[in-house]
């Protein structure tokens, strides 16, 4: 750890006030942090500690503000709205990457093959398939999957769980995902449209077979 000194000087070149602020690292990865309080979320990744849990449905999360987001699958509330269609998220990040369906911005690209995606995530997956790197197991079964989300999925045939439900039908789902694809069948909305022709689908695998 080291330490950057910050002087105010007054008109007579003496120190009026020293500020001292610390430049924090991660003793597992080295990452720097300039607040204490960023330095001790960022540990949680290695720690695996989720201190804030949901009392709806007993989840657990590292940060407070993911907590709070994750709420709002239970409330119902999206207060970050598209100008453009008027869908609304429950997370401002989501609302960036969905505008990309209306621009068509994909700004990550794949080095090997030149297939360009709109998520940077979802290039790490694909750049697996590649590779052939399947970093997440199940430990009851042993299977593996380039993504946590599938791990996540899988996991619940094992344990049964299915922790999000329709508000208007009741009907309830092991993934978040799933239960927002389920909810257009009741509002119509269909958020992905063909470039081409402009056919609107619901699903954005459904446009990609069209496509």
């Amino acid at each position: 750890m080291w330490e950057e000194i910050c002087y105010i000087w007054q008109s007579d070149s003496t120190p009026a006030n020293t500020h001292r602020r610390e430049t924090l690292y991660c003793g597992q990865c080295g990452k720097s942090f300039g607040v204490s309080s960023d330095l001790t979320k960022h540990q949680r990744l290695h720690t695996g500690e989720k201190p804030y849990n949901c009392v709806q449905c007993g989840k657990r999360f590292a940060a407070s503000g993911t907590l709070t987001q994750h709420q709002r699958i239970h409330t119902g509330e999206k207060p970050y709205i598209c100008g453009q269609c008027g869908r609304s998220f429950a997370a401002s990040s989501h609302l960036t990457l969905h505008q990309r369906t209306h621009t068509g911005e994909k700004p990550y690209s794949c080095g090997q093959c030149g297939k360009s995606f709109s998520k940077s995530g979802d290039l790490t997956v694909h750049q697996r398939k590649h590779t052939g790197e399947k970093p997440y197991s199940c430990d009851q079964c042993g299977m593996s999957f380039t993504a946590s989300s599938n791990l996540i999925s899988h996991q619940k045939t094992h344990t049964g769980e299915k922790p999000y439900s329709c508000v208007q039908c009741g009907k309830r789902f092991a993934a978040s995902g799933t239960l927002t694809k389920h909810q257009r069948l009741h509002t119509g909305e269909k958020p992905y449209s063909c470039g081409q022709c402009g056919k609107s689908f619901g699903v954005s695998s459904n446009l990609t077979v069209h496509q």
